[in-house]
């Protein structure tokens, strides 16, 4: 076999081969033995039929196509190998020639992984927010605990904002009232504004038995966006009382014994997710400041693929689950399509630039992923998917994913190489010093820029 590669550009290749017909043996083989499987000639047991019986009754053409066809990928990966280039994603094949008992002549363009120059990256500063919890904060956490338990007990009083009510509901549209326009029994917080709008105005005020109408754009169901004329019925109120904030309560809703301890609590509490946000700021506004020194060449057909990807994804799945359409969702999201794609354009670029540069990083790094900073990765994503470790990671292996669980990995630990020589301080010019573990966090941050993105060679198959 002979094979040439040409650089069309610097994410694509052509690979011209020429195979002489001697080694097209074993797929000729193979072909007549396949061949010999699938048919039945009169007077032939069936997979003893000669080759010559088979060229006669089904033409030589016939076995070419299948002998080529199983000899492609082998030719094609071994041109590959020979041009040391890494593929992305499935190649164009083109057969030039074909002459039986000479030579098989193909080309194949297929896009690649471009070879990038990673720059000193030690130079990067970034800023972000400092990490303050007031006394604010603090008063607004426990109260918030107080809520959750919070009381409520019937008044025989008009309602009022923060009352909660049972409801009985009625929509019209047209003066017909809708088939799904009927609820009953509902269980309502005035001011929550979880309902329609208009309806904390005309309940507030009435009393269990009272009735009033107003007019609301109905959110869903079968006459969503329609004007409907909404009946609603008071038939109880209920007032929440909040337990008094003292130790007593501190006892009854966490495992301190005073309020001053609760509090001291929910400041430490506070202070963590403050700095858990503070690194995830540090790593992203990092990796934003290395996608900027370095030049990445985007493979055409890969950015096109990666679009369309997600796209998809959005529509049928995170959509499709939420009885949402895509221009429903532009409708809500104030976009028009263009805009949209405009966006998922850029995103999709972000995605395919952060796995090369960080892909190189761990490359030019040397940087490995054991088998317990995979363990650890792969709880994190069974508790985020709902599943257990055990079903996670069935699923991850039979679906092939384990080595795309270990660049994940492996790209979390290149950026936070990155962020550790970074400069990083806060709004009030402080230096911030990170917490050492930041690998599995820098993961997360790089999930959520790549997306759906999967970047991975190609496994040479024409």
């Amino acid at each position: 076999m002979k094979s040439a590669v040409e650089t069309l550009n610097p994410t694509r290749v052509r690979l011209t081969v020429e195979v002489p017909f001697e080694e097209l043996k074993d797929s000729l083989d193979a072909a007549y033995k396949k061949i010999n499987q699938q048919v039945t000639v009169k007077g032939f047991r069936k997979g003893k039929i000669p080759a010559r019986v088979i060229d006669q009754r089904f033409g030589r053409g016939a076995v070419l196509e299948e002998a080529v066809n199983d000899a492609l990928p082998k030719f094609y990966t071994e041109a590959v190998n020979e041009a040391e280039v890494n593929p992305l994603g499935q190649p164009e094949v083109d057969i030039t020639e074909l002459k039986d008992g000479e030579l098989l002549a193909f080309t194949a363009e297929v896009d690649i992984r471009p070879v990038l120059e990673i720059p000193d990256y030690s130079g990067i500063e970034v800023t972000v927010d400092a990490v303050e919890v007031t006394d604010e904060d603090v008063e607004k956490s426990v109260e918030q605990l107080r809520e959750r338990f919070a009381s409520t007990n019937p008044v025989e009083r008009a309602a009022a904002e923060g009352d909660v009510v049972t409801i009985d509901l009625e929509a019209k549209v047209d003066g017909e009232v809708l088939p799904d326009g009927v609820a009953e029994g509902v269980s309502y917080t005035i001011g929550s504004g979880e309902l329609l709008d208009g309806i904390d105005e005309a309940v507030t005020g009435l009393e269990a038995g009272d009735d009033a109408t107003f007019t609301s754009q109905l959110k869903g169901g079968s006459a969503e966006g329609k004007d409907a004329e909404v009946t609603v019925k008071v038939t109880a109120v209920s007032a929440r009382e909040l337990p008094e904030l003292d130790d007593e309560f501190a006892q009854m809703a966490s495992e301190f014994d005073t309020l001053d301890e609760l509090k001291a609590d929910s400041r430490k509490r506070l202070e963590n997710m403050k700095q858990f946000d503070q690194a995830t700021q540090a790593q992203e506004r990092v990796l934003d400041e290395l996608l900027k020194l370095v030049e990445v060449p985007m493979p055409e057909k890969l950015l096109e693929d990666e679009i369309n990807t997600r796209k998809h994804n959005l529509e049928h799945h995170q959509l499709g689950q939420m009885g949402l359409t895509l221009d429903k969702y532009l409708e809500i999201q104030g976009k028009t399509e263009d805009e949209f794609l405009a966006e998922t354009k850029e995103q999709a670029e972000k995605g395919i630039k952060t796995q090369f540069i960080l892909d190189e990083l761990v490359n030019k790094e040397k940087l490995n992923v054991s088998q317990e900073e995979l363990t650890e990765h792969l709880m994190r994503r069974a508790a985020s998917s709902g599943m257990s470790p055990d079903q996670f990671a069935q699923a991850v292996v039979e679906g092939g994913q384990v080595p795309m669980l270990v660049g994940e990995v492996a790209r979390g630990k290149a950026l936070a190489v990155v962020v550790e020589a970074a400069k990083v301080v806060d709004t009030n010019g402080e230096t911030v010093d990170l917490e050492d573990d930041e690998d599995e966090a820098a993961a997360e941050t790089v999930e959520a820029v790549t997306g759906e993105t999967e970047v991975a060679e190609e496994k040479n198959e024409a």
